[in-house]
């Protein structure tokens, strides 16, 4: 008796068993370490780590087209391949889509589906460096946060493109072919939270749209600027960062308290033809003004505050920390008052 009711026993506790491990309840998370859950879905051309489940790598296959992407992946790699197209079908159930790299591929501006990238909600990073676009692709997600278009051939950008999109804090479109006439008054308009702007290696005579005014980082070098329009900063309160490096700026061409920013810590104007050094802001730290036309300094002219005398707190003494003058046509040694002036120079390179 006590044999059979033991065999009973075991029989319904091994059925039991079973059906929980091949019934899963619709509650019960899959393990992130489960590769076979997820490899039955994983598009044969790409890796999918199951210690990154949400991850999808399909850089650098020489793929010429984006496979079906699987709707729990949240960061997807295309970079390095060959794809000329990005179509609507390749992301019909990827709709959590966070961030997307693109970047070394050959996709035209006509080879975008209209909206392709609009439909993605909840994108926030959309990387599409060296690729082969003419134009700014349209409509973005408002939901973006970055958008990297470095190395392209883009020079157009389509009206209201930016508008609205609130979120954005990065945008870079250094090394294409911008001209003055791409950029509109309004061309910047909406991009409240936008903190770097990279409009470097370009084809800009004159300054673009005065920025967003929380831009930090303004990237113009390597383009044909010969003057800053004055009163041009007085909207940008928060500018950190100022790079004007390898353009034609001439003193003609600043006005004389242009660079009076008090939020600007580094500012870099080397290889311009300038003959003497602009006037600067007391809390500027790091000045680059190698390979000019400049053939003299003069400390107390340049000083942004009178001469300090020997008896002065730290506090109060101009911030310079680095000068770099080489390149111009200054000879050694330093003028005595420049070293007055700026106390807390670590470097001056002539």
């Amino acid at each position: 008796m006590n044999v059979q009711l033991y065999s009973r026993l075991l029989v319904v506790f091994l059925t039991n068993t079973v059906w929980t491990r091949n019934i899963r309840p619709m509650y019960d998370q899959p393990d992130t370490y489960d590769w076979s859950f997820y490899s039955f879905e994983c598009p044969q051309e790409c890796f999918c780590p199951p210690s990154f489940p949400n991850a999808l790598y399909c850089d650098s296959k020489e793929l010429k087209e984006i496979p079906a992407i699987p709707a729990r992946i949240w960061y997807l790699y295309l970079q390095n391949n060959l794809i000329e197209t990005v179509t609507g079908k390749s992301f019909v159930n990827a709709t959590q889509l966070k961030w997307i790299n693109l970047n070394n591929n050959k996709i035209t501006s006509n080879g975008i589906e209209k909206g392709v990238f609009g439909n993605l909600k909840n994108l926030l990073y959309l990387f599409l460096e060296n690729n082969e676009l003419e134009e700014v692709p349209a409509p973005l997600p408002l939901s973006l946060e970055q958008l990297r278009l470095a190395r392209n051939k883009i020079a157009t950008i389509p009206a209201g493109v930016f508008n609205n999109m609130e979120n954005l804090t990065a945008l870079d479109l250094h090394q294409n072919k911008l001209l003055d006439s791409t950029l509109s008054s309004d061309t910047f308009q909406g991009l409240n939270s936008l903190m770097l702007l990279n409009i470097a290696q370009n084809s800009l005579t004159k300054m673009p749209p005065t920025p967003p005014a929380n831009v930090i980082q303004l990237f113009l070098d390597n383009n044909s600027i010969e003057a800053i329009p004055e009163n041009y900063f007085d909207a940008t309160l928060k500018l950190i960062f100022l790079r004007l490096n390898n353009n034609k700026l001439t003193d003609k061409g600043l006005p004389s308290k242009i660079f009076n920013i008090s939020s600007l810590l580094d500012l870099q104007l080397s290889y311009n033809e300038l003959t003497k050094i602009p006037s600067i802001n007391v809390h500027l730290e790091h000045l680059y003004l190698d390979n000019n036309r400049i053939d003299s300094i003069n400390g107390t002219q340049i000083c942004p505050v009178p001469i300090p005398g020997d008896h002065v707190y730290e506090r109060n003494l101009p911030r310079l920390r680095y000068l770099r003058l080489d390149g111009n046509e200054i000879k050694p040694p330093i003028p005595f008052d420049l070293m007055l002036c700026f106390r807390l120079l670590h470097a001056v390179v002539i």
